[in-house]
């Protein structure tokens, strides 16, 4: 017979805690009912993905929705594939989009919250305090298999249909105590493995919040749950991290639904409520006729920090990760153009169950129209902000007159069908180039319509009429009487209906005039536009395209 106690005491001798004591440290939270705690779970290995922000927004919204918790954890176990300032880009990127968490990780080594740590590296004790209560009850043994032991079963089962460390494949699983007496005083390195009940002719069930009632066989492997060096695997971990920390419900990518019996398995093994599981399918990307995974290797859009160096703003954000999210948002939004996103019934069964599509061209569509109902103040402040770290000379030009910018951002702004420029603050750049001189490049090539004798003609003449101190009705009356003047109609269907009577119409006059001043044929309102440039600059470029038009 199996003294358990005596082998946990041998595998454990420097755990002196009991579960009890983390079951009493980290109660039950007060919570309303129905309130969900969720959590955030990276790891440190790389950059945090679009799919991780896609993610972690639908944790923190379910939280938020029900008055619950949200937690940033960090799963920090693997050490070796971690990379420099992992955990910053995790805490930088959530930030930067609004998903901050209630509690957990925020910022390097910094943490808030009363669940903690919450970072796994931290919690050594805790894993072992469980593994040793595993041990003790005869749900976990040590195994002393090295990798080529590991590699001999692999071989072995080249024909199974179940693979891993089971049965008559579990070697280490009905050694005696004398054996790993020996075996441990020796120093022979070792795991720690589940002691599985599991009968492959068995089936559990779970609802999965996603895809639905899921049926699955049971788990059978007698999986590590303590690495040769005392770290947990990600199985055992999550499990007694989702408990200790009071998790309700975790959103994950779908190729852990593979992991689901054995997870049951752990929780129920360590006398846990099981957690329940919404498991989210990858985004999709159209290519070729076809759809593949968002990637990393492919795709500089998968990296978070494409949006933060292009300046999306947080609102742009999370507007486009609820399009994708659920399917009813767009006829929500619809319904509440101007209400908070906050305010949308997030519900996980609205959620793609094959994989949301990512299409960026969308993505700046939303983009463009999150920004055309920022008022300047805000467009003001968010640029300034994004390019004092990307682009200092256009944070210098627009610091150094406040009013002048933002009376520009405000052309076009403040109406009921306002212009949709810009997607991102690194478009701010060109987008008003023209007003300052320092960044402004001239190109007044006309339209391939447009002749440099009539522009010349036009330009000269629309100097001698145009005052700054006109209003904008006076000075679209001067427009009109300008046409008449250089032989074209202030009427456009008059045009049409008789093009042979008149050199164009209205719309190409102020073509002419938008081109000497902005170089573009396409701009906001271009009286507005001259109010801002001002009197002596507008006669400036007027004079260098007349010049240049009459050769």
């Amino acid at each position: 017979m199996t003294d358990c106690k005596k082998i946990a005491d041998l595998i454990f001798p420097d755990v002196t805690k009991t579960p009890e004591f983390y079951e009493e440290k980290y109660t039950v939270r007060n919570l309303p009912e129905g309130a969900r705690v969720t959590r955030f779970a990276p790891s440190p290995t790389g950059y945090l993905h679009f799919g991780g922000l896609y993610a972690g927004f639908a944790s923190k919204f379910t939280a938020d929705s029900t008055n619950g918790v949200f937690m940033l954890r960090i799963e920090d176990t693997d050490k070796k594939r971690e990379i420099t300032d992992g955990v910053s880009c995790i805490v930088n990127g959530l930030s930067a989009f609004g998903i901050a968490p209630d509690e957990g990780v925020t910022g390097f080594e910094t943490e808030q919250g009363e669940y903690g740590p919450y970072t796994q590296s931290l919690r050594r004790d805790i894993y072992r305090t469980f593994a040793k209560k595993l041990v003790e009850e005869g749900r976990a043994y040590p195994c002393f298999c090295t990798a080529e032991d590991l590699e001999k079963i692999h071989e072995l089962q080249a024909n199974e249909d179940i693979k891993g460390y089971y049965g008559k494949y579990a070697r280490c699983r009905d050694l005696t105590d004398e054996e790993i007496i020996e075996k441990i005083t020796a120093g022979i390195p070792f795991t720690v493995r589940l002691r599985s009940e599991g009968d492959i002719t068995r089936k559990i069930k779970f609802d999965d919040m996603i895809k639905g009632k899921i049926e699955m066989s049971e788990n059978v492997n007698d999986v590590v749950i303590l690495k040769t060096d005392g770290i947990p695997t990600y199985h055992f971990a999550h499990a007694v991290d989702d408990h200790l920390m009071r998790t309700t419900h975790v959103v994950r990518g779908d190729e852990w639904i593979a992991s689901v019996p054995l997870h049951i398995e752990l929780f129920k093994a360590l006398g846990f409520r099981p957690v329940k599981y919404a498991h989210i399918a990858p985004l999709m990307k159209e290519e070729n006729g076809g759809k593949r995974k968002l990637s990393k290797r492919k795709d500089p859009e998968a990296n978070v920090t494409y949006y933060i160096e292009k300046g999306y703003p947080k609102e742009s954000v999370q507007e486009y990760i609820l399009t994708i999210l659920n399917s009813n948002f767009e006829d929500w939004r619809r319904a509440n153009k101007t209400e908070s996103v906050s305010k949308f019934p997030f519900n996980f069964k609205k959620m793609s169950v094959s994989g949301a599509l990512f299409d960026l061209v969308k993505f700046n569509d939303v983009s463009k129209n999150v920004i055309s109902l920022m008022t300047a103040q805000q467009v003001y402040g968010y640029v300034t902000d994004w390019a004092k770290d990307y682009d200092t000379e256009l944070y210098e030009l627009l610091t150094a007159n406040p009013e002048k910018a933002k009376a520009i951002f405000n052309i076009d702004r403040d109406n009921p069908k306002p212009r949709k420029d810009i997607a991102c603050w690194s478009e701010v750049r060109d987008y008003l180039s023209y007003f300052y001189n320092e960044i402004y490049t001239p190109d007044i090539t006309l339209p391939e319509s447009k002749n440099h004798a009539d522009a010349a003609e036009i330009l000269a003449k629309y100097k001698e009429l145009y005052s700054e101190n006109d209003t904008k009705d006076e000075w679209f009356a001067k427009i009109k009487e300008l046409c008449t003047l250089c032989g074209y109609t202030p009427n456009v269907k008059e045009y049409k209906a008789n093009p042979e009577l008149f050199k164009g119409h209205v719309g190409d006059v102020t073509t002419i005039i938008r081109v000497a001043i902005t170089s573009r044929v396409n701009s906001p309102d271009l009286y507005y536009i001259m109010q801002a440039l001002g009197t002596d600059e507008v006669n400036a470029r007027i004079d260098t395209a007349i010049k240049f038009y009459r050769g």
